[in-house]
C-alpha cells in the first residue's frame, strides 16, 4: 500500500509540473505567437506584396523563355531546311499546271544524297549558277543573309540563282524536238507529255542534243512561259545543269492547304530505253 501511494503521489506531481510549464510558456509568448497566425495583410510586407514580387519575377522569366524557345524553333527550322526539307516558293508560271504561282513546295534534300540520281520526269530545284546564269548577281551581304533565311523558311521568293524544272534528259540521252507528229523524243522514243499546260506544244524551238554525262536537260511544264535549257543552247554549258547543282526533288505541295498533295510522278518516260554505251552519234 505504501508503494502504491508513492507512485500515485509522483504521478500527480508530474502532472502539476507539466501544467506549470505550459502556463509559463503561454504567458511568455501569448496568443499571437502561434505558428499558424498569418501576417497582417495591410502592412507593406503583407501577403499581397509578397505574392506580387514572385509574379513579376515569373513574368520576366516567361518572356525570356518565350524568346529562347522562339529562337530555338527558328534555328531548328533553318537546320531542317538546310539539310533535310526546304520550303520553296513558286514565283512564276513556268511549271503550270503542276505548280502554280504562290505554291510552297517541300523540296526533299535527301532524295539524291545517298547515291540516287535524278531521273527523267523528276521535278527538281537546282542552283543555276554556271548553267542558266554565268555568275551569281551581286547583293548586299546582310540583305542577302536575311533574304536567304526568309527564303529557306518559304517566306520569301527563292534566290535569283534557284530554279525549278522537270528533268527531261539525263546523261547520255538524246533529246529531240520535234518528230513528225510534233512530239518530243528521248532516245528515239516519243514521249506523251500529259503534264504540259493545256494548249502548249512540246517546244516551238527545234533542238537535237545529247546530254553530257553528269548533267541534266530540264524544261518547264508551261513551255511557252518557261525559260529553261532551250534558252541556253549555244552558250557556255549549253543549258545543261550539273547534277551536283541539284538542291533536291520537289515531293509535296505544302501550301495553300487546298492544294496540299504530292507532286505527282509521271510515267511518261517509262518506255524510254537506257542510252547505249558511248552515247549517240
Amino acid at each position: 500500500m505504501d508503494t502504491e501511494a508513492q507512485h500515485t503521489e509522483r504521478d500527480r506531481s508530474s502532472e502539476t509540473e507539466e501544467r506549470s510549464r505550459s502556463a509559463r510558456s503561454f504567458g511568455t509568448h501569448g496568443q499571437d505567437s502561434k505558428p499558424d497566425a498569418l501576417p497582417d495583410s495591410s502592412g507593406p510586407e503583407g501577403p499581397d506584396s509578397a505574392a506580387t514580387e514572385p509574379d513579376r519575377h515569373d513574368g520576366g522569366w516567361t518572356w525570356r523563355r518565350t524568346s529562347a524557345v522562339g529562337a530555338l524553333c527558328v534555328a531548328f527550322l533553318l537546320l531542317l531546311s538546310h539539310f533535310v526539307m526546304q520550303p520553296f516558293l513558286i514565283p512564276s508560271r513556268s511549271m503550270e499546271p503542276t505548280l502554280q504561282v504562290g505554291d510552297r513546295i517541300l523540296v526533299n534534300k535527301l532524295a539524291y544524297r545517298f547515291g540516287d540520281q535524278p531521273r527523267r520526269g523528276d521535278v527538281v530545284v537546282f542552283d543555276g549558277t554556271g548553267s542558266f546564269l554565268q555568275e551569281a548577281p551581286e547583293q548586299n551581304p546582310v540583305t542577302g543573309l536575311l533574304h536567304g533565311a526568309a527564303a529557306a523558311l518559304g517566306l520569301a521568293e527563292p534566290a535569283e540563282t534557284d530554279f525549278v524544272k522537270r528533268v527531261v534528259g539525263v546523261g547520255g540521252d538524246r533529246v529531240v524536238c520535234c518528230d513528225a507528229d510534233g512530239r518530243l523524243t528521248v532516245n528515239g522514243v516519243p514521249v506523251q507529255e500529259w503534264y504540259l499546260q493545256l494548249g502548249d506544244s512540246p517546244s516551238k524551238v527545234p533542238f537535237d542534243i545529247v546530254v553530257p554525262q553528269g548533267t541534266l536537260w530540264v524544261m518547264g511544264d508551261h513551255r511557252s512561259q518557261s525559260s529553261d535549257s532551250r534558252d541556253h543552247l549555244g552558250r557556255p554549258g549549253g543549258g545543261m545543269v550539273p547534277v551536283e547543282r541539284v538542291i533536291g526533288r520537289a515531293d509535296w505541295i505544302g501550301w495553300p492547304f487546298g492544294r496540299w498533295s504530292e507532286v505527282e510522278e509521271t510515267g511518261a518516260f517509262d518506255p524510254v530505253p537506257t542510252p547505249a554505251a558511248g552515247g549517240h552519234g
